[in-house]
């Protein structure tokens, strides 16, 4: 028995095409049973090949009356800009769904240079575009409750998934909790690993628990074990960092792990959670 080849195959369609079984070129598709059918199985095929952007395209194609005015090659080219546009909106949901930040919608873009904040536009385009990341450097940032340490850290995690860097937050408090959990029940190692493999570890208010000892120590190991960048916020300046973790020798190796080759910001001010105009006791 004769199998046919990808040329018969398309011979036929050629022929059935151009021919009263599939009509003629100026025919309308929608009135064309075959041309119907052999759509309906494009998509089909599209979709078990799981390229629902082309699907997209293609289907806003068929009902856009003035895309006969373009050739094959600006059509395809369509196609294949929507089906990379999908793609990359999907990693990037992806991407945000694993980092899990406590502030969804903070961008880059959102961040307030108030005069009182001592934040510095420079200052944020050196990071802009993660290259730090890529570099495997670290990023303090310092200051008083409210003034906005967690919205530039997640504006940041944002923006690392942007560009396409496996982003982890957590919460300081949380992380410590989560850790003697691990303990108990025999999850350190999955734990561990996790956090491990992000390109970029946030731990936002480091320090606002009073633990000490173990916990340290488990975050000394994280920090060890990471092959990536570590973005802490704490309410406390850096040199208040030794006395905090209370352990010297703990303290020395995650304050040299961490500080050395880290981006600071201090942000000063007071807290942006307060309505405009109110005024504060020692007013």
């Amino acid at each position: 028995m004769k199998t046919a080849s990808a040329f018969d195959v398309d011979s036929v369609l050629i022929a059935r095409l151009g021919s009263g079984q599939g009509g003629n070129h100026s025919q309308d598709q929608s009135q064309n049973p075959f041309c119907f059918m052999l759509y309906s199985q494009t998509l089909e095929k599209l979709r078990a090949l799981r390229l629902e952007g082309m699907v997209q395209a293609l289907e806003e194609q068929r009902r856009q009356n003035d895309i006969s005015q373009l050739d094959f090659e600006a059509r395809l080219a369509l196609l294949v800009e929507r089906q990379w546009l999908w793609c990359q909106n999907r990693g990037l949901a992806a991407r945000l769904k694993h980092a899990q930040l406590k502030i969804t919608d903070a961008t880059l873009e959102g961040i307030e240079y108030r005069a009182c904040r001592s934040l510095k536009r420079a200052q944020i385009d050196q990071l802009r575009a993660s290259r730090w990341v890529e570099e495997k450097r670290n990023c303090l940032i310092t200051g008083p409750t409210g003034v906005g340490k967690t919205y530039l850290a997640c504006a940041l995690g944002h923006q690392a998934c942007r560009d396409v860097h496996r982003t982890v937050y957590t919460h300081g408090p949380k992380l410590f909790r989560a850790l003697q959990t691990a303990h108990l029940d025999g999850s350190l190692p999955c734990l561990l690993k996790k956090l491990s493999r992000a390109r970029l570890l946030i731990v936002d208010d480091l320090g606002i628990a009073g633990v000490a000892g173990k916990p340290y120590r488990d975050f000394l190991e994280i920090i060890d074990d990471r092959q990536g960048a570590t973005l802490v916020t704490s309410q406390f300046p850096v040199d208040q960092w030794h006395a905090l973790i209370a352990d010297a020798t703990v303290a020395d190796a995650i304050l040299d792990r961490l500080i050395h080759n880290a981006y600071r910001l201090e942000i000063k001010g007071e807290s942006m959670r307060k309505p405009a105009g109110q005024k504060t006791p020692a007013d």
